[in-house]
């Protein structure tokens, strides 16, 4: 039940999937709320810190998914072969968003060469710092692939609905529950 199978996802990849997903969209309105706060305002420097300790959470929960992916197999997908094929693509996109988003949070939070405080229980160090414009161009970057990023979970979200609601298939309930994956 913790690992995936041909036929459904195991618990592992559905936790880390449940809470990546609740993360980034905590994240993105998080950030985007963050934009229009003012220097005297109560979460001007609470918000950052949240949104950098979860953000570095998930760098490593996403690390861990991408390792435990290639170390398990992936169910079989459901559909047409082009649904098959925007599936497979899709779930690449996903990937490489959140990489990117993620890498580029902390390059903009480690540009003045400090770490990045997770909760104040350990700080992740600046490994890379002093690039040039560096905390400009990786907001940038964070940014348009944050909108990106939102954009195609939110197709994601919908391809799985489609899947769920309308071919009444078992792709949604294969990520919801790792015994009912498993039945014939």
């Amino acid at each position: 039940m913790w690992k995936n199978t041909h036929s459904g996802w195991g618990l592992v990849s559905i936790l880390l999937h449940w809470i990546s997903a609740l993360a980034i969209i905590g994240l993105f309105a998080l950030g985007w709320w963050m934009t229009g706060l003012g220097y005297y305002d109560s979460w001007y420097n609470l918000g950052p810190w949240w949104h950098r300790s979860v953000g570095m959470l998930l760098l490593f929960a996403t690390l861990l998914r991408v390792v435990w992916r290639f170390a398990n197999p992936v169910p079989v997908e459901r559909g047409h072969p082009l649904e098959r094929l925007a599936a497979h693509f899709g779930h690449i996109g996903l990937y490489v968003l959140m990489l990117v988003v993620l890498v580029s949070g902390y390059l903009i939070s480690t540009a003045d060469g400090k770490g990045i405080s997770v909760f104040d229980a350990f700080v992740v160090p600046a490994l890379i710092s002093d690039l040039p414009n560096q905390a400009t161009v990786a907001g940038q970057v964070h940014w348009y692939s944050a909108l990106a990023l939102i954009l195609l979970a939110a197709g994601h979200t919908l391809a799985a609905l489609k899947h769920h609601w309308v071919d009444r298939n078992d792709v949604l309930m294969r990520m919801v529950d790792p015994r009912r994956s498993r039945r014939p």
